[in-house]
């Protein structure tokens, strides 16, 4: 079988020799650390922590507020200094707790584990949700209610999105490298909610090593498989992945269960299989931090709730004035208007560039490159004229709803248009009318 992909798309320069073989390396925080109320799709998580109070590495700091929500804990020992407002990736201020920490890394007991082969479903389901784990590479779903679909056996793939197809950022194919056996094993878990689901470990073809680490590590599972795909953006787009794997397509309103699919980060599998292996809660994640200003551009195992600014130093400082923070990748990713903003559960990578890259557009020259790069098969010029001029009905008659906000449109376009962030600020107007 050739390498499976979707029409449409773009070739960015990868830009990963930078990091692709840093080890991940522990990073412990220097400063206080900031752990925002909502750092994912739902409802804010409520403190359970009052100023003043001591607290231990992986001490429930927030409970859950609801369903569609997961605490918080906190991922090092020290005291609570404020509930206060703080800035975050997003450039809105989310109530977040402060905690001073105290350099130690005492951690709370750890209670013994049951097996999870032990457990019923629903108490799995709640083991995942007191981890605190919610969808660590797009928008954050917290994954209890993203594995409690509505009949289990009508899913068909358990999907492990390891294209990781963003340029710069290297951790989750660190992940595969260096820990394959904890991502199959945590997989494996995963697959204990679906009797009848094959677990489908998806690579891009430009990641040899990792292939073969994951080749080696799924021989004696017969549940599992690894699919290579073509090296694409964006082939790690939840639509795009579930086309390339089943040929059926979903669109918006549809969710990853409807073509018989559940998708996961790598990273969120390596969370869970911590929380059932390890009985430990979900308090820090791996992060590429690269970009031409650094002296040493790395991968890092970071504490969440760590400051952004703090970064760049554990990669060896800068070489060269910085001139555009990244959170992310650049394809994707959020421009930071500084650096004192901290790592959340969502927080993929940072990005330091010695060049802004900022273009000044020009007209139209109706050469149709955007529309033959996108995946969606959209007419993104069109689309981001309506959203200029806010014709909300039309825009939504030629199917803007649909729009991923991959960027491809933007990227290939040679008259610099951003076609990608008009579109996408229309489509979230309307989301948030409750339009669709």
């Amino acid at each position: 079988m050739g390498h499976m992909t979707f029409k449409g798309g773009v070739f960015p320069h990868k830009r990963k020799r930078f990091t692709r073989d840093k080890m991940l390396e522990e990073y412990l925080p220097k400063g206080d650390l900031v752990y925002p109320l909502l750092q994912h799709i739902g409802g804010l998580a409520v403190p359970v922590v009052e100023p003043g109070e001591c607290v231990l590495e992986g001490q429930l700091i927030a409970k859950a507020s609801g369903d569609i929500s997961v605490p918080i804990h906190a991922s090092v020992s020290g005291t609570v200094k404020a509930i206060e407002p703080h800035m975050t990736v997003s450039g809105k201020e989310i109530p977040s707790i402060v905690i001073e920490n105290d350099g130690q890394y005492e951690q709370v007991p750890v209670p013994e584990v049951t097996p999870w082969r032990e457990l019923e479903p629903g108490e799995r389901l709640r083991r995942i949700r007191d981890a605190g784990i919610a969808g660590m590479g797009g928008a954050g779903f917290p994954t209890h209610i993203k594995l409690a679909v509505r009949n289990p056996k009508r899913i068909r793939y358990v999907i492990v999105n390891g294209t990781e197809c963003e340029p710069y950022m290297t951790s989750d194919y660190r992940r595969m490298v260096e820990e394959p056996d904890h991502l199959v094993e945590g997989l494996g878990i995963v697959l204990g909610f679906f009797e009848r689901a094959v677990g489908i470990l998806a690579v891009e073809d430009n990641k040899r090593d990792a292939i073969t680490a994951l080749q080696l590590a799924v021989q004696k599972e017969p549940r599992m498989e690894i699919r290579v795909f073509e090296t694409k953006y964006p082939q790690g787009a939840e639509r795009m992945l579930i086309y390339s794997v089943t040929g059926m397509e979903i669109d918006s309103t549809q969710l990853p269960e409807d073509a018989g699919c559940v998708v996961l980060n790598v990273e969120t599998v390596c969370a869970i299989r911590e929380a059932f292996v390890e009985g430990r809660p979900l308090i820090r994640r791996a992060i590429t931090v690269t970009g031409k200003a650094l002296k040493n551009p790395r991968n890092l195992l970071v504490r969440l709730g760590t400051s952004f600014a703090e970064l760049p130093d554990a990669a060896g400082g800068f070489l060269r004035e910085p001139k555009k923070f990244v959170c992310g990748g650049p394809m994707r990713g959020t421009a930071l208007p500084d650096l004192n903003v901290p790592v959340m559960k969502t927080s993929t990578g940072l990005l330091c560039m010695s060049k802004d890259y900022l273009f000044k557009p020009s007209a139209c020259i109706r050469c149709g490159a955007c529309m033959e790069v996108c995946p969606i098969r959209l007419l993104p010029v069109r689309l981001a004229e309506l959203a200029a001029q806010d014709k909300e009905e039309e825009f939504r008659r030629l199917h803007g709803m649909e729009c991923l906000g991959c960027g491809s449109c933007s990227y290939v376009c040679p008259a610099r248009r951003a076609l990608a962030p008009s579109i996408q600020e229309m489509r979230k107007s309307l989301l948030a009318q409750g339009k669709r």
